[in-house]
């Protein structure tokens, strides 16, 4: 499927062996990637995956009965080209603006012609609800949209994430500070929906309207910026997924956590400009979850992008729209918050994604290991 600008796959999570290390296997396996060790260069010929992070992306999904009525509940495994590692921590925004559509278009939600459809996304990764959102059309179909990084118009999908400060760290500032200063450069550690590092791109002699290209290949610039993420992701004490801190080796492999990003002034119609690390490699666009994340903070008095952009929230729930440029057009954000004895408070964060089935149907797997050919098959039993 697609999500936004994500493509990966959603597998309901019933066909799926329930042993971690099993269900690890089958992601190498589908995805095309080492089942063991590093391959620098793999080019995933054996999979599904097409090399960056932001293809490289597998939910598994099922619905479950909750207080409001039936609830889709995901759970998100982050792999990269060259190694088998799986990063099981954080939720991918794009991604899950195609789990509604799965949801629908595999009979598991509700779809009427004509309709407005809401369907509540619990994601086990970060304990974050969403709230996705869809409008079918007379006739079949949907409403569509035409967004950023995506050729065309597809159907519609809103995404609400609810109270979306400290999802990974349990706090809005992470550090307890709206700035904090690593290597001699300001940065601001924020954490909503995802925790992320944010810097000036001038503080690097940037811009942050370089391409990716050249991005990409300044190795000084990124070796530098790597460096400050780490030490950010330090002080912000990530946990990884069993509890533990997660220490500055684990910081610099992962593929997930600190998002990193620069920021500088726009030049066009947004309200500040961003270059976003993913963060092990440049992102050709923005993510979502990252740009709720860099919405808010623009809110946060005497944070980076505060700086820049200068958004004011109010004593009371107001939705405040922010752009932001990136290298495929602007990304439209609307953060409801308010502030409250000093503090910001956020109640939700929204984005507008469309979504795409891409193909439904059925992977043969050539050489799994009996362990896991036993578990799939006495899954397809219980599941039929």
């Amino acid at each position: 499927m697609r999500g936004g600008t994500s493509t990966g796959l959603v597998i309901h999570d019933r066909i799926a062996p329930a042993e971690l290390e099993l269900k690890e296997e089958l992601l190498r396996h589908l995805m095309g990637v080492p089942l063991e060790g590093e391959v620098a260069g793999n080019r995933q010929t054996t999979g599904l995956g097409r090399g960056p992070a932001t293809s490289n992306k597998v939910f598994f999904a099922d619905m479950e009965d909750a207080e409001g009525g039936p609830r889709l509940v995901s759970t998100l495994a982050q792999l990269a080209a060259d190694h088998g590692r799986i990063d099981w921590s954080v939720n991918c925004g794009n991604m899950s603006s195609a789990l509604q559509l799965w949801a629908i278009d595999c009979g598991l939600a509700p779809f009427e012609p004509a309709g407005t459809h809401t369907l509540e996304i619990r994601n086990t990764n970060t304990g974050v609800l969403t709230t996705s959102r869809m409008v079918s059309v007379a006739g079949g179909g949907f409403v569509t949209a035409d967004i950023p990084g995506v050729m065309g118009r597809h159907p519609a999908v809103d995404l609400f994430l609810h109270h979306p400060a400290g999802a990974r760290t349990g706090a809005l500032l992470p550090t307890g500070s709206a700035v904090d200063v690593i290597d001699g450069v300001p940065v601001s550690c924020v954490d909503v929906a995802v925790p992320m590092v944010i810097a000036r791109a001038a503080d690097f002699g940037k811009t942050a309207h370089e391409s990716i290209r050249d991005l990409a290949a300044d190795e000084e610039f990124l070796r530098r910026f790597k460096n400050i993420w780490v030490q950010a992701g330090l002080r912000m004490k990530l946990r990884r997924k069993d509890g533990r801190e997660m220490t500055e080796e684990d910081i610099a492999r992962s593929e997930t956590v600190p998002k990193a990003c620069i920021i500088g002034a726009p030049r066009g119609t947004g309200d500040l400009s961003v270059r976003y690390l993913t963060p092990q490699t440049v992102h050709g666009s923005m993510a979502v979850t990252g740009g709720c994340c860099l919405a808010a903070a623009t809110l946060i008095p005497g944070s980076v992008a505060h700086d820049i952009a200068g958004k004011q929230a109010g004593p009371t729930d107001e939705e405040i729209q922010v752009g932001i440029e990136n290298p495929a057009g602007v990304l439209g954000t609307t953060v409801v918050a308010r502030m409250q004895n000093g503090n910001l408070e956020i109640r939700s964060a929204a984005y507008q994604r469309s979504a795409q089935v891409l193909l439904a149907g059925y992977v043969p797997l050539y050489a799994p290991s009996r362990s896991l050919r036993e578990a799939l098959s006495a899954s397809a039993t219980a599941f039929a």
